[in-house]
């Protein structure tokens, strides 16, 4: 591998973890949000906000778009859009903690996702790695509820999303090799915000104005337009386009590490010793896999 390959690979790593952090708040903005806000109007908000800002900051590049880019923008951006359907309803049946845990399944699913797309067989120790951090953000996570793990609503849509997020995440990445990311970022918006604003008054109901009186209602929803979905997003495309799909899984999987640790420091959670060895075995497992993957 050259320098300046390897250059651009470290910057990329620092892009999706700098991508995995600013997840890792949104998980907190978004479970306050859902006592004032319905989950798929604030989709069609924070999409909506993130497609108009990005074409307007790149409205020379929409002048190449054609046919095949806004089918590939509409396809990507269909499991973008299921993606966060259903890991928000999810959030509101489910403990956060759990919503970040099963939302990682995406981390185990794109190895094999990846496979006939890319016609590359998953190393023996790219899924060992996606184990590891299974298991570490389970240690974060995941929480004992009556002396068992019980799986109600919340948790089966949330394990949903991770297959639609590692179908995202693995036909973005199969888009970026032809086709400039910053475009399909923005048409994975468009159409995102398109198909909220069809579901949401048949899911949620009227639109919600009077809850834009209150400044914590618009402080989140910007927050999650701009730089939960504007922001992360940009920088995960653009990184795609320059680290495989199974590695790149693994660094944003630390939304969930960012996760516990904002909600300690703002919600007052406290991490168990358990929680702190999750920490440390998932760093270990991209560890293990980023070195494995440049020798």
């Amino acid at each position: 591998m050259s320098a300046p390959e390897k250059n651009r690979r470290v910057l990329a790593s620092i892009g999706l973890v700098l991508t995995a952090a600013i997840w890792g708040f949104a998980f907190v903005i978004v479970k306050d949000s859902l006592d004032y806000i319905g989950p798929i109007w604030m989709m069609a908000f924070r999409f909506t906000i993130a497609a108009a800002a990005l074409a307007l900051a790149f409205c020379k590049k929409l002048k190449s778009l054609g046919r095949r880019l806004v089918g590939r923008g509409a396809f990507t951006g269909f499991f973008l859009f299921a993606a966060y359907a259903v890991q928000t309803i999810g959030c509101k049946y489910t403990t956060a903690g759990k919503n970040a845990f099963l939302t990682t399944l995406y981390v185990i699913l794109i190895p094999f996702f990846a496979w006939p797309v890319f016609h590359k067989k998953p190393r023996a120790v790219a899924l060992l790695a996606a184990l590891m951090s299974l298991c570490g953000i389970g240690m974060l996570a995941l929480k004992k509820e009556d002396g068992f793990l019980s799986m109600n609503v919340g948790d089966a849509l949330t394990l949903a999303c991770g297959v639609f997020f590692a179908l995202h995440i693995v036909f973005t990445s199969w888009c970026n090799r032809d086709d400039d990311p910053i475009l399909i970022t923005i048409l994975q918006f468009f159409f995102a915000a398109l198909f909220s604003w069809i579901l949401a008054p048949l899911y949620d109901g009227a639109i919600p104005v009077a809850q834009f009186s209150n400044a914590r209602v618009v402080c989140s929803v910007l927050y999650l337009g701009i730089f939960s979905t504007l922001v992360a997003f940009v920088l995960q495309n653009v990184c795609l386009k320059y680290m495989e799909s199974s590695l790149a899984s693994l660094f944003l999987s630390l939304e969930s590490v960012f996760g516990v640790l904002f909600g300690a420091m703002f919600l007052r959670e406290r991490l168990s010793p358990i929680m702190i060895f999750g920490c440390v075995l998932i760093f270990a497992a991209i560890t293990i896999s980023n070195l494995s993957d440049q020798n």
